[in-house]
């Protein structure tokens, strides 16, 4: 009984174990919530409104996943009373193996007593007798953990659960429970990671083999490692706001962990254990506050965009037939010593570019498709050797021994639809860089100023899509898309046209990027070049502003899984 614990009157603390839970954070004002407009839903939830009153926090989430769009049949109370004593029966939870889509997850304690610790796993069981349809839900234990801290009784957690589990708004996505959806939001952070945190991004290129290895831990960051201080308050914002608020905190995570640790030697042999634990201890360095603070500063691209993202890496996945759990690639390692030969760049400078290519490429090797050396100084050899790949990375060298190149999504035949009139194309996951004599990358002006743009679904809570733009699966059908639907213009409302000017092509140059200046021109007998600053990237000059181009190579991606 809880008798000398702030939940002394609460009825949502038999699961509690007090002398755990941080007493002095919690308030004995009875509060009531009584707001329904999701705008001031979302600010109480992101200023911790019910996160100091245990009961108010336990109604709110009560509120909010009873709220939750479900399948027309979805277990409830009722039927976890029904099962839980076939299931288990007279037996200890403990001796009962757990399913297998829970891929040895942590099994987090939280603030749980002895009978909250069994009742996760006994909950666990009768979800899986329930959802037949579930292949692998990782993040499951942590939230029953949590959960059981919020209600009365098993059979509520157990209902809590199953409507969460159950939601079947397409909009609203909230836990993974298949592998492709799992592997694919893995992939999704990793391209997040590349474009809001390229710092961290670099540290983590040059210290792990598999940078996707790092990443595909970030779940268990949040469901697995966090406090619980820290999972409850991100939990508040999830039921109100979904499956981005997530990427943002991770996000955080990582940039706090860059900050903490820059300089410093790793704590093991591995990144991955140190950044579990920094995590683990982040009561250390940032406060939940701080924590929500970081993660809200991000200024991620809409909802809707990211879905696309995540949509285009289940595709690329379900192409390669990855969609159950097996051994990962090392995908860092895609650049092989033994069979790449540039006369450009080095294996390393190659595996420096291929850490900041989407993760969905990142899957393939290098392929050698053009080079001036071989198939001589011709556009149109260019273009015949070019043509059919997408997406493809342009090498340059020049006289002066600089080097350059960018990163073109979008295969080359693009350049038809236009006819005779040299007209622009592609999308925003284009950028340009420069290798020598110096390291520099330049993505799409949107990425770093969002504000330049508006997208045409930021009004994301609940809102209608702007007409003229298109939904994921209308896009996802469309065939000339492939794989490349994310940062598509169509999807935003931008000030001009010279944002987004990617790539051109005719039969007397190619242009990549506009507006003002172009970041590279070369000419019809890929001979000479220019580069200058221009709108869509907002570089600077990539070499001499005026160059000779000694070699130039252009690569495309060779599945490695379907040869």
């Amino acid at each position: 009984m809880c008798f000398a614990s702030p939940g002394a009157m609460d009825e949502y603390c038999c699961f509690v174990d007090w002398d755990k839970m941080d007493v002095s954070a919690q308030s004995q004002d009875t509060k009531e919530l009584t707001c329904t407009d999701f705008h001031e839903l979302k600010q109480l939830a992101r200023q911790g409104y019910w996160a100091k009153n245990h009961s108010l926090r336990a109604k709110v989430y009560h509120k909010l996943i009873s709220n939750i769009p479900c399948r027309t049949v979805t277990p409830d109370a009722n039927v976890y009373r029904d099962i839980v004593v076939k299931i288990i029966g007279k037996r200890s939870s403990s001796s009962l193996p757990l399913p297998e889509f829970v891929d040895n997850s942590l099994i987090p304690t939280y603030c749980l007593n002895a009978e909250g610790i069994g009742a996760v796993r006994k909950i666990i069981l009768c979800i899986a007798n329930q959802f037949p349809d579930i292949s692998f839900c990782p993040a499951l234990p942590s939230v029953i953990a949590l959960l059981l801290h919020y209600s009365k009784d098993e059979a509520e957690c157990f209902e809590q659960v199953c409507r969460i589990l159950a939601c079947n708004d397409p909009s609203k996505r909230l836990i993974d429970q298949t592998f492709l959806a799992f592997e694919s939001s893995c992939m999704t952070f990793g391209d997040l990671v590349n474009k809001y945190c390229q710092a961290a991004h670099k540290l983590m290129v040059a210290v792990s083999e598999d940078v996707l290895e790092v990443y595909s831990d970030w779940q268990r960051w949040l469901f697995g490692e966090l406090p619980m201080a820290y999972i409850a308050r991100v939990f508040d914002v999830f039921l109100v706001e979904g499956y981005k608020v997530l990427y943002r905190v991770a996000l955080a995570l990582l940039k706090f962990f860059h900050k903490v640790r820059a300089g410093q030697p790793m704590e093991s042999d591995s990144i991955q254990q140190d950044i579990r634990a920094f995590v683990r201890d982040i009561a250390k360095s940032v406060s939940p506050e701080r924590l929500l603070e970081k993660a809200f500063a991000i200024r991620l691209f809409s909802r809707k965009e990211i879905q696309l993202l995540q949509m285009a890496n289940e595709k690329a996945l379900q192409q390669k037939g990855i969609t159950v759990k097996q051994k990962r690639q090392n995908v860092h390692l895609a650049v092989h010593a033994e069979n790449f030969k540039s006369e450009i760049v080095s294996v390393k400078e190659m595996r420096d570019i291929w850490s900041w290519i989407p993760e969905r490429f990142a899957l393939c090797q290098p392929l050698l498709l053009f080079t001036t050396l071989e198939h001589g100084c011709s556009l149109s050899r260019f273009y015949s050797h070019s043509e059919g790949h997408e997406p493809t990375l342009l090498l340059i060298k020049t006289t002066a021994k600089e080097v350059c190149g960018a990163y073109l999504s979008t295969d080359w035949s693009e350049r038809r639809r236009g006819g005779s009139k040299l007209s622009f194309f592609g999308t925003g996951e284009c950028f340009v860089f420069r290798l020598q004599p110096e390291v520099e990358r330049y993505e799409w002006v949107i990425i770093k100023h969002p504000e330049l743009a508006s997208t045409a679904s930021e009004t994301e809570n609940h809102a209608q899509p702007a007409s003229g733009t298109l939904s994921s699966s209308s896009i996802l059908s469309d065939p000339s898309d492939r794989l490349s639907p994310f940062l598509a213009t169509r999807h935003f409302n931008l000030p001009s046209k010279t944002a987004s000017m990617f790539m051109a092509g005719s039969s007397d140059c190619i242009i990549v990027g506009g507006g003002d200046g172009q970041a590279l021109y070369l000419d019809a007998d890929l001979n000479h070049g220019r580069t200058s600053h221009c709108n869509t990237f907002n570089n600077q000059p990539l070499c001499s502003e005026s160059f000779q181009i000694s070699i130039l190579e252009v690569w495309g991606f060779r599945d490695t899984m379907n040869g």
